[in-house]
Parts: C-alpha cells; structure tokens; sequence
C-alpha cells in the first residue's frame, strides 16, 4: 500500500510516516518512481510504535525495543523489557524533580501572598 492508504488505516499522519522511516522505525520500498510501497504489517507495526511514543519513550529507545518484534527471542525480549525498565526509572526521577519544583513554587506563592496580603494592610500614603 502506499503512504496515504497507509496513513488514512493507521491514523498516522503522512508526516509521521515520513519520520518514523527516517528514524528506522518503518520500511519502505520504493516504486521506480520513487513512491513508497508498504506492507500490510506496517499498520500494526505503527500501532506500536505510537504506543510507545505515547509511553514517553523517545523514536532513539523505540528503535531499540523493535528487535524485540522484528526477531522475537528471548534475549531480545530481555533486552527489551531491561530497557523499558531503565526508561521507567528515568521517568520516575523526572517525576520526583517535577514535584520538588512544584513544591518550591509552591513556597514562593505562599511568600508573594503574604507580600500581596501586607500591601492591602500597609497603610496609604496619603502625600500631606
């Protein structure tokens, strides 16, 4: 099937085709013309790579799990798990910096309120 046909079964946008073949998540082949052909494989595949787009993970550690379904084996299913446990833990520490800066900001709204709070209680200056 072509890039349209594809895009219009998985969902993808045809930009996203494109991307996700310069990435090596996708393969093509090419007409004479130039067109790319895709199998019918390709609108699963790319259910499951937008399920890992949509996991966080970046196309770099994608591109490092596909062995697990191009060449199904133990050790590539190890590998993969290994490396999605290594992302979730990245994710975890990114998880914890957001809420001690959530709590820093947090801290500095209390001091700006009581700032705002002492500004409505100072009394005017009245100029005389």
């Amino acid at each position: 099937m072509r890039i349209g046909e594809l895009a219009s079964r998985s969902g993808a946008s045809v930009r996203s085709l494109r991307y996700y073949e310069e990435q090596g998540l996708l393969t093509s082949t090419r007409s004479t013309s130039g067109q790319r052909h895709y199998t019918e494989d390709a609108v699963e595949r790319i259910a499951f790579i937008q399920r890992l787009f949509a996991a966080g993970l970046s196309s770099r550690t994608i591109l490092e799990l596909l062995p697990c379904t191009d060449a199904p084996s133990e050790e590539n299913s190890d590998a993969a798990l290994e490396r999605m446990a290594q992302e979730r833990d990245r994710l975890s520490e990114h998880i914890a910096d957001l809420v001690r800066i959530r709590e820093t900001l947090d801290g500095l709204v209390i001091v700006a309120r009581k700032y705002r709070d002492g500004l409505r209680t100072a009394p005017a200056a009245d100029g005389a």
